[in-house]
């Protein structure tokens, strides 16, 4: 065999390795996108339950309550009016670049956020009127956390294969010539 076969079946070879690596970096990258997008619409069922909260339960309407110095269903509801929005926002950006670290971190620091005034408005003490949410919105909202929780991990998983895969050695070259960063979990 000559010299420049052997040259010629070198390159072809290292193309059809690169070829290859590099399907399968985007695939990988892919699968963690398509893996936020089925988060990302169970995060905007959050939104749209914190909207029937605030609206449905009238905590938000007692603005007497406030005067009495405690924490109030006015208040918690609130402030988890206002955790929806930051979250809302971060969803809003995070959706541009779901593999962005910065928004995904982001998105992650407003999701518990979330979830703190959740617990805030949950554990508010019955008062005249009866508890501060109603039973089924309580069984909404952990039947929706339960779905959520399981689209996170799958979404986490995808993530964890995508930076796997760009951090081994030959794909690595391949990863910092075209690009590709590590992702951030949520």
């Amino acid at each position: 065999m000559s010299d420049s076969v052997m040259v010629w079946l070198i390159i072809a070879v290292l193309l059809f390795w690169a070829m290859g690596a590099y399907n399968r970096l985007i695939r990988l990258r892919s699968r963690a996108i398509v893996a936020f997008g089925a988060l990302e619409g169970l995060f905007n069922r959050y939104l749209s339950l914190v909207q029937v909260i605030c609206t449905d339960t009238g905590a938000g309407s007692n603005a007497s309550d406030a005067d009495q110095g405690g924490d109030t269903a006015g208040d918690a509801c609130a402030g988890l009016s206002a955790a929806a929005q930051q979250f809302n926002t971060s969803l809003k950006v995070a959706h541009a670049k779901p593999l962005s670290r910065l928004r995904i971190s982001a998105l992650k620091t407003a999701y518990e956020t979330l979830c703190m005034s959740w617990v805030r408005l949950r554990n508010l003490p019955p008062d005249l009127a009866g508890a501060a949410l109603p039973d089924g919105l309580q069984v909404q909202w952990e039947q929706l956390t339960v779905q959520a929780d399981a689209a996170r991990a799958e979404f986490n998983g995808q993530v964890v294969n995508y930076n796997q895969a760009i951090d081994q050695f030959p794909a690595l070259m391949l990863a910092w010539l075209f690009g590709f960063k590590p992702a951030e979990t949520i």
